[in-house]
């Protein structure tokens, strides 16, 4: 098989990995070296100067040991097998960089024989790459539940970023679904990568000099739709990921059937791209926003609003708390206010110091009036004209195509222009010890 069919079927096979984002780190370029890193943009995203910047998404095998009923690459699955030597791979990088098609390289892999196996061939592969070629560019790597603590401490002083997917939200449907993967030993390399991220840090106080541990920090994965998981255990999880383990970046990933199984949705299922935006967007709030998952869903409210975006539904569902006075309120009060981001209340806390800010003021801004006007006072005051009740409130914030389909009472999310229901099964609590509130 020539090296232009492994990528073929090897790129092909890395496409339903989401995990890729920017690097997050800077790094120059350097005399006698090659490449760099830039904190933004990667996979097709945009530096700060405009740039497009890409990176070589590409599995090191795709031939799997395990038989995990989600994945286009488990074991019972005819599919055509291909692998990649770790020179043929550094190589195919190194030519694709000297091109100017790639800046860095974006490594996950299938199990192949045993975890510290297929770890041993990404550590060779990234060792070439750094050593032999003096890369310098990003490198996001997969590390392999199961591998051996120093092979993956050996792989993340290589690599920029690591991430291990979680893949499934709740315990029970990794059992069902991935009977050769357990909670333990996804959640132990991300502990081990955690800690030993945190313990350079601690180092580089000390010693300049001290190698760094993916100094862009590590991420995880999770398949949305597959499972009967709420949004609300889901949400759970995260939050766990992001006090436990410091994670940078939580993915979700619309479940696309790609096997015969009862347990999974059939085949030609459109994948739940609505609600995987849903949960980014809730992903934002949770960590620049302040909120915390059980103030934005709950056991009688245990999926969102389809319709509406996660801030928009708090605020209508919890309108005893407004309307807030936009000269006075404390900045964590304005940040939950729809219409109003991170960086229009960084301005208006600056504003409010010179003078009293009106609605137009606020427009000037840069606040969203068509969402804010029903939360805010200026000066003790309403907007002009403004009557409303929390239902009018609802039916303002839900745009015109999305009340026509509201009205159509589709019975399943389908897609982003199709509405889902609001309810579904509980399922059990995701890695409870995760989902648990600090004391």
């Amino acid at each position: 098989m020539t090296t232009i069919e492994k990528l073929t079927i090897l790129t092909d096979a890395a496409k339903y990995d989401v995990a890729c984002t920017s690097s997050g780190i800077d790094r120059g370029g350097k005399k006698g070296k090659l490449g760099s890193a830039v904190k933004m943009g990667i996979c097709h995203s945009f530096a700060s100067d405009g740039r497009c910047i890409s990176l070589l998404k590409v599995l090191m095998t795709n031939a799997c040991i395990y038989d995990c009923q989600y994945c286009i690459n488990r074991r019972s699955n005819d599919t055509p097998r291909a692998t990649f030597t770790p020179r043929e791979l550094a190589d195919l990088t190194i030519g694709f960089y000297r091109r100017n098609y790639i800046e860095g390289l974006f490594l996950s892999s299938a199990v192949v024989k045993n975890p510290d196996y297929t770890c041993e061939l990404l550590i060779q592969t990234l060792r070439l790459l750094r050593e032999e070629y003096g890369f310098r560019g990003y490198i996001h790597v997969k590390a392999i539940p199961g591998a051996d603590n120093r092979l993956l401490t050996l792989l993340g002083m290589l690599a920029d970023r690591m991430s291990v997917n979680i893949e499934l939200p709740s315990e029970r449907s990794l059992k069902l679904l991935a009977p050769d993967k357990s909670k333990r030993s996804i959640l132990q390399p991300m502990g081990l990568i955690a800690g030993k991220i945190q313990e350079t840090r601690y180092d580089l106080i000390r010693y300049r000099s001290t190698p760094k541990f993916a100094p862009a920090g590590q991420s995880t994965q999770m398949i949305i739709g597959a499972t009967p998981d709420t949004d609300w255990n889901i949400l759970r999880l995260t939050e766990g990921l992001y006090r436990k383990y410091g994670l940078r970046r939580v993915f979700y990933s619309a479940y696309m059937p790609v096997s015969e199984n009862a347990l999974l949705p059939p085949k030609g299922t459109k994948p739940p791209l609505l609600r995987e935006h849903r949960l980014y967007q809730a992903d934002w709030l949770l960590r620049f926003y302040g909120f915390t998952a059980d103030e934005l869903l709950d056991g009688q409210h245990p999926n969102f609003h389809p319709l509406v975006d996660p801030k928009c539904g708090w605020a209508v569902n919890h309108m005893e708390q407004f309307p807030v006075e936009i000269n006075t309120a404390p900045y964590e009060m304005l940040l939950r206010v729809p219409g109003i981001g991170v960086r229009s209340a960084q301005r208006i806390r600056a504003a409010r110091r010179c003078r009293s800010l009106d609605f137009d003021g606020l427009k000037k801004i840069g606040v969203v009036l068509k969402r804010a006007q029903y939360f805010i006072t200026c000066s003790g005051k309403m907007r002009e004209g403004l009557r409303f009740t929390p239902e009018s409130v609802l039916r303002a914030l839900i745009s015109e195509e999305k009340q026509k389909l509201a009205a159509q009472d589709v019975p399943e999310q389908l897609s982003f222009f199709t509405p889902s229901p609001t309810t579904e099964p509980q399922a059990p609590v995701a890695f409870p010890e995760l989902a648990q509130k600090e004391a």
